[in-house]
């Protein structure tokens, strides 16, 4: 099969929505699919990272006074002003980006594109498969993924056609074939688990600074001076230097890393994780890493608290609440029988082999649509 991407990453909307459809193209190229992007030129937009790992990239132009929808209610659509233009313009540029390109899938994750957009490709590729989380809009696709804990088909009855397959759950969350690989190890090293090494992980960009929230706190936290900050920030992280001169000033070992391509071991060798409630989650539970979850953006919200209704996570809430409550947290946390449970109910939740699940979706509707 020939699938194209049309996702983006920026400074306001992160790297996850480009990071999950490169595991997913990955899994799609092992079993000898063929796959392209095409993503706008925003600040952060990730295409070195998208060239290094060796697909093709069509890079759409930034313009720097977007087209405001000419149709639909703006205020109905919040994330409208991520695109960059008008929905129409984005799927001309689309359509002009694909037309050497007779493509058999075209997924799109975007949450400022819907259906409308999604019609302009009805007869110009084989099948549009839509990656979300919000279940807020109206799509017109033939596969749609959505990988958070809790949702439900019904979720989408009237955002899409009854017709249309629906992959739910973290069963389908895309997580990188490492995460699997070390799946066992780590969780035979979280037997009688004590808090040594606290992963730090806010994201790529981590635009507000919840890195340096999560350090001011864990400053007056009553954790021994022997405890290791493994802190992980992206290349465009507008405060990556204040956060390496704040971790050189804490009473604890604390190291910055950046652009890591190691984060399974990284998780792995970690015993507790403080991290955004985005898609990461997927990778910790493949892992049995407990983790103090702190939302970011609107869209984690669902997420974060079914997470610590399942018992893989306690939830803090947004960054301003950070500092009051992160040391409340972990001195629960640190209670041996809650953190295990903790990794038990992680582990529970998704074994890791989302993306194959997902790939193995396309390919039979693929087959039975022609």
């Amino acid at each position: 099969m020939r699938i194209a991407f049309r996702t983006d990453a920026s400074i306001q909307i992160g790297t996850g929505h480009v990071m999950r459809c490169l595991t997913l193209a990955e899994e799609l190229r092992r079993q000898g699919h063929q796959c392209w992007f095409i993503c706008r030129d925003h600040e952060g937009h990730l295409g070195t990272l998208i060239g290094n790992m060796g697909f093709d990239l069509r890079l759409l132009p930034f313009l720097s006074e977007p087209k405001q929808q000419t149709s639909g209610n703006a205020s109905d659509f919040p994330y409208a002003q991520w695109l960059g233009t008008s929905w129409q313009q984005d799927a001309k540029q689309t359509f002009e980006a694909l037309s050497l390109l007779k493509v058999d899938w075209l997924v799109v994750d975007h949450y400022a594109l819907d259906e409308r957009w999604e019609r302009e490709f009805t007869g110009v590729v084989g099948q549009v498969m839509v990656v979300d989380d919000l279940a807020d809009r109206k799509h017109q696709c033939s596969l749609l993924l959505d990988q958070n804990l809790g949702r439900r088909a019904s979720d989408y009855d009237e955002w899409m056609p009854q017709y249309s397959v629906r992959l739910l759950g973290p069963e389908y969350a895309l997580l990188r074939p490492e995460f699997t690989k070390l799946r066992e190890r780590s969780l035979q090293r979280r037997q009688n688990l004590e808090i040594k090494r606290i992963l730090i992980s806010m994201g790529g960009v981590d635009r507000n600074n919840a890195t340096g929230l999560v350090l001011s706190a864990l400053a007056d936290a009553t954790l021994p001076p022997e405890t290791e900050l493994d802190i992980i920030l992206g290349p465009a992280a507008p405060y990556l230097n204040e956060v390496r001169e704040q971790a050189e000033s804490l009473p604890f070992i604390a190291t910055v890393n950046v652009n890591v391509s190691d984060m399974a071991e990284r998780m792995c060798l970690a015993d507790l994780s403080i991290g955004a409630a985005g898609g990461t989650s997927w990778e910790r539970c493949c892992l049995g890493l407990p983790a103090v979850l702190v939302v970011l953006a609107e869209n984690q919200l669902a997420g974060a608290k079914a997470l610590e209704v399942g018992g893989a996570a306690m939830f803090i809430g947004s960054p301003g609440e950070v500092e009051a409550l992160l040391p409340v947290v972990l001195d629960k946390v640190k209670e041996p029988e809650r953190l295990q449970r903790m990794v038990n109910s992680a582990a529970g939740i998704t074994s890791g082999l989302g993306a194959a699940r997902v790939v193995d979706a396309m390919v039979r509707i693929a087959g039975e649509l022609q």
